[in-house]
């Protein structure tokens, strides 16, 4: 578990193909690794990856074909920057929010504007994802936790003040720049509870109206 509150930016060294994955070796720059053991987590773009290696400059970790297919990760090439994130203790401070490293899907940035010395951006979320988002919720792009400023439709708003884009690698982002996103946990949990029984079942169609209905959420037209 992370907490969207990145500690360092990191470097890309290298990506080197395994078998069909990825083997990636990250410099941590700023990142303090003294308390990092072998097997520990490392938000990585947002991305939760296990600790298999200690270079003295890094870690390296193993990429699966899933993250790979479902993340921004096949984008990245030496010298990428990244966004990093070690995994949270009992102790630590919950500065942004409850974040799994889990990527849900891509987002690409739509726009990006000056708002006083502020940064504003919109982004487009895949339509799937769009219930999940809601006005003034929390959500994770590239490992960032962010409040979510605005939505319509599937598109939502980020405002990033000066120290978020000093600290992180979004002052980079243009218009085109495909982002991880995480979508808040408790709505994921809560569209499963709220199948009920249904969630057994195979292939069910989700949270639809008529379940909605029957469950006493909405009356009936």
């Amino acid at each position: 578990m992370f907490t969207g509150i990145i500690q360092a930016i990191g470097h890309v060294q290298s990506l080197e193909s395994r078998g069909g994955d990825l083997r990636l070796t990250i410099d941590s720059g700023n990142l303090e690794l003294d308390d990092v053991a072998l097997g520990d987590s490392i938000a990585t773009n947002g991305i939760c990856l296990t600790v298999i290696d200690l270079t003295g400059q890094g870690f390296k970790a193993d990429v699966s074909r899933e993250t790979i297919n479902l993340t921004t990760l096949h984008k990245l090439k030496a010298g990428s920057p990244v966004n990093l994130e070690k995994a949270l203790t009992l102790n630590t401070r919950l500065g942004g929010h409850l974040v799994s490293g889990h990527v849900d899907g891509v987002g690409e940035i739509v726009s990006r504007s000056d708002d006083a010395r502020s940064i504003r951006f919109s982004v487009a979320a895949p339509k799937e994802l769009a219930k999940y988002i809601a006005h003034k919720g929390s959500i994770c792009v590239d490992g960032v936790s962010l409040t979510v400023n605005g939505i319509n439709g599937s598109q939502f708003e980020l405002n990033l003040v000066p120290h978020t884009l000093q600290e992180t690698i979004m002052d980079g982002y243009q218009a085109g720049t495909q982002v991880n996103l995480e979508v808040d946990l408790i709505a994921r949990y809560l569209e499963r509870l709220m199948m009920g029984e249904a969630a057994a079942e195979m292939n069910t169609a989700g949270v639809t109206e008529a379940l909605l209905m029957e469950r006493g959420f909405i009356k009936g037209r």
